[in-house]
């Protein structure tokens, strides 16, 4: 890997809400920055807002796709290694928001892929890129601690990733492991949760 004083940060869903306040700090600030979103266009403006101040390397696909984290990955190598992990993409669900109950298997399956397993599947596939000390941020919600009617799906995988970065944490004690739940933000994903 070449190496720099640069710090190279990956952020998953870094074309909008959150992911995309988060790269833009890290661009203003210097930050080189591997992002990843689903939507290929969005990402390329969002990319091309950064580069204002900073190297970017934009890859669209799905972090649920092992092919895709293997991309990241390479892409991390290049750079030289990671500073940061930041796993904000994500996936609400069903809109509007079923109870429990009523609450489609299949779309459960795909809420636990991408909430929890893909963001698993982002760290083991960059492990090897991870410098020592590096910072890995779990994006949460008070929905996987709060028992909040219809997010049921949504706030169990949560708690999942939240118990995930727990023992992820003490399995590897050279690396800053996070888990941050931002609070209610006006982002897409929230409003489409009340249609």
């Amino acid at each position: 890997m070449p190496t720099t004083t640069q710090k190279t940060a990956l952020i998953t869903g870094a074309s909008r809400g959150l992911g995309l306040a988060l790269a833009e700090a890290l661009a203003r600030n210097g930050w080189r920055l591997i992002v990843n979103a689903r939507g290929a266009g969005a990402l390329d403006q969002a990319a091309a807002a950064f580069s204002r101040w900073t190297d970017v390397t934009a890859i669209p696909g799905d972090i649920a796709d092992a092919v895709h984290r293997r991309d990241l990955a390479r892409a991390a190598t290049a750079t030289g290694g990671l500073d940061a992990v930041i796993n904000n993409a994500g996936t609400l669900g069903t809109s509007p928001l079923p109870p429990l109950l009523d609450y489609p298997l299949d779309t459960l399956l795909e809420v636990f892929r991408v909430n929890v397993v893909a963001q698993l599947g982002v760290l083991q596939a960059a492990r090897e890129t991870l410098k020592p000390g590096a910072v890995i941020m779990n994006i949460t919600s008070d929905a996987g601690v709060e028992a909040y009617e219809g997010w049921g799906g949504y706030g169990a995988s949560k708690a999942a990733l939240e118990q995930l970065s727990n023992v992820l944490a003490a399995e590897n004690p050279s690396l800053r492991v996070y888990w941050v739940d931002p609070g209610d933000m006006q982002t897409q994903m929230h409003q489409d949760a009340f249609p």
